[in-house]
């Protein structure tokens, strides 16, 4: 089994945008496929390139205002199943996950809504779960899946990829995953934080 995998499929959900230009011109320079959501999938068809609604994969809208959009089997199966693994291929196959390769999450801004003195129920609608479920999965699978978890980490996939094409090795993966969960556990130490006080 190579260490070495190739990006074919990138899962964007973001909320800041600014700044993702450059790598999705990469990434759709070198043939990678996108899927996404709302403003981010109307901000990457913006610049020109196609993007699959993750809808059309889950046959699910965005439902609960929004509450609800990528957490769904064929998304998070499609981030967590075990390429080399028989088994998982097989149910990925029999119930049409697609494979994603890579994904790209810029979290709710929890820290800087608390920071404008926002109400109490418009810091609770900026607790992010979609968003860091997926960095979870994707950090977990790291095997297979590259994770970026926020905007912090456009540069340095901008950089691999413009070196080595859409590819990316073990080492590669485990550093992002690294990232991911120093990203995910600074998020829920604020949000505990604030629920503390």
């Amino acid at each position: 089994m190579s260490s070495t995998k190739k990006i074919k499929t990138a899962l964007v959900s973001v909320f800041h945008k600014d700044g993702l230009e450059a790598l999705l011109a990469k990434l759709h320079e070198e043939g990678v496929h996108f899927l996404s959501t709302g403003g981010t999938q109307q901000f990457i068809e913006s610049l020109g390139y196609p993007c699959q609604k993750v809808e059309e994969v889950t046959t699910y809208p965005s439902i609960l205002g929004g509450r609800v959009k990528t957490l769904h089997p064929k998304i998070f199966g499609g981030i967590l199943g075990r390429r080399e693994l028989d088994e998982d291929k097989q149910q990925m196959a029999q119930y049409e996950i697609p494979e994603i390769d890579l994904v790209i999450v810029d979290l709710y801004p929890f820290e800087q809504t608390v920071a404008s003195g926002a109400s109490e129920a418009d810091i609770i609608e900026k607790i992010d779960i979609g968003g860091i479920s997926l960095i979870r999965a994707g950090a977990k699978n790291f095997k297979d899946v590259v994770i970026v978890p926020s905007k912090a980490e456009y540069k340095p996939l901008l950089d691999i990829i413009s070196k080595n094409g859409a590819q990316t090795t073990l080492e590669d993966r485990r550093w992002f995953a690294t990232r991911a969960f120093g990203v995910s556990s600074h998020y829920d130490t604020a949000i505990h934080n604030w629920f503390e006080k």
